[in-house]
């Protein structure tokens, strides 16, 4: 009857459904934790490779202009950073992978070793029955008893052990299936690390490529910095030049306008240095009204063009390519073609051309004079009489795609600021 007992202890045990159910409980725990952890590495990946597609769009945008070689590499920069973030995102996922690997390997050598032991032991209990088949008669058992309660445990006994048979068979084919379903998770699982494995290889390709435009972009960057600087000190030098010019042009039609009116002999006014340092011309008695006429209007004259910016304001600065210069003027950003107008009534007194190839015009009003330089085209001539608002040509676009019209503004030999003349 040691069998009875054997079978007995081994079903109140209960070891047949304890461990497979602990085990599927710490399974289903990991599962959800590592689930969890996936989703999130595969939304800050997905993220990440929206970045990349709109970076690479931002870069082939910042390609299609030359002379946009720092948002060229500035964009770069940031396409190899969002580039590296989605390598160690796919390394995490890896890793991530690895110990799901890991741990499904383990339960198939748990649930294998457990599957091996339940049938192992199912077929212990089907031998020592084989064995004492012709040596256990059920009725004999049963009336080989002292008492009716003993009978009637051992009758409990026989249909126990014909249920446990049966659930054990279920059992064995139960975690033979879920075995089967663990195999094919670990098969899934390979192909996912595979996948992720070829996508890290192919963005390592990726960055490698990027690196390489970098570096390329750089040296773009710096053989191009030294030709802008030359650019640079050459616009610089034209702008110092137009200056000159300006200042040489202004001193001779104020000497110019005082010795055509010393000629007349009817004048006003004084040649020479005033108490202010200003050099005026002597003027006739019209010269002298319109002077006086321009003076009234001080801070009420319109903008000589429609501009959207300022460039540079009047006064001395220091500019990008070393040195200092001298701005007797305003510097305006306009649109392209832009019209420029005379700023009050007057006589063109000199078209001239600037060191840079484009045009410009000098108005005198009396003892002021108006300069408007930078114009691409100019429609009014030398001694003409002009009026408040007459158009005088059409603003130059530099070499930049730039339309940069500089007007001036002077009283005798001295230069304003346009700023204190020009409506605010």
């Amino acid at each position: 009857m040691s069998w009875l007992s054997c079978l007995y202890k081994t079903m109140k045990s209960g070891r047949g459904v304890l461990l497979p159910a602990l085990l599927c409980v710490l399974l289903s725990v990991n599962v959800q934790v590592q689930a969890q952890s996936k989703s999130d590495l595969e939304k800050e990946k997905a993220k990440i490779e929206a970045e990349i597609k709109k970076l690479n769009k931002d870069l082939a945008k910042a390609k299609k202009n030359t002379k946009m070689t720092a948002a060229q590499l500035n964009t770069l920069n940031k396409k190899i950073k969002e580039r590296t973030k989605l390598i160690t995102n796919i390394n995490s996922q890896i890793t991530l992978l690895d110990g799901r690997l890991s741990q499904t390997q383990d339960s198939i050598h748990v649930m294998t070793l457990r599957i091996d032991s339940m049938k192992a032991e199912y077929a212990k209990v089907i031998r020592v029955l084989y064995r004492e088949r012709d040596n256990v008669d059920k009725m004999a058992l049963l009336f080989d008893t002292k008492s009716y309660n003993r009978s009637f445990l051992r009758i409990k006994y026989f249909k126990a052990y014909s249920s446990y048979r049966k659930l054990q068979a279920r059992r064995i084919k139960q975690r033979e299936n879920e075995l089967q379903d663990m195999s094919l998770l670990l098969e899934k699982q390979k192909r996912e690390k595979y996948t992720l494995l070829r996508q890290e290889e192919q963005n390592r390709a990726e960055l490698s490529k990027e690196q390489q435009q970098k570096s390329k972009a750089m040296s773009n960057a710096k053989a191009q910095e030294k030709n802008l600087t030359a650019q640079l000190s050459k616009k610089e030098k034209q702008k110092r030049q137009l200056q000159e010019q300006i200042q040489r042009m202004i001193n001779e039609e104020v000497k110019k306008a005082s010795a055509t009116t010393a000629k007349g002999g009817s004048t006003t006014g004084s040649k020479g240095s005033s108490s202010s340092g200003v050099t005026t011309p002597k003027l006739s008695e019209a010269e002298v009204a319109l002077s006086n006429d321009f003076a009234t209007n001080k801070g009420r004259f319109s903008w000589p063009v429609y501009y959207k910016s300022v460039a540079r304001e009047y006064g001395r600065y220091v500019h990008s390519s070393g040195g200092q210069n001298m701005n007797n003027g305003i510097e305006l950003v306009c649109s392209q073609g832009s019209a420029v107008f005379c700023i009050f009534n007057g006589t063109v007194t000199r078209v001239f051309t600037c060191p840079n190839g484009t045009k410009g015009v000098i108005v005198r009003h009396g003892e002021y004079m108006t300069v408007y330089a930078n114009m691409g085209t100019v429609s009014v001539k030398q001694g003409a009489k002009v009026v408040t608002k007459q158009n005088l040509g059409t603003v130059a676009v530099n070499s930049d795609g730039v339309a940069e019209f500089s007007f001036q503004l002077w009283k005798g030999t001295q230069s304003q600021n346009p700023r204190h003349w020009l409506r605010k």
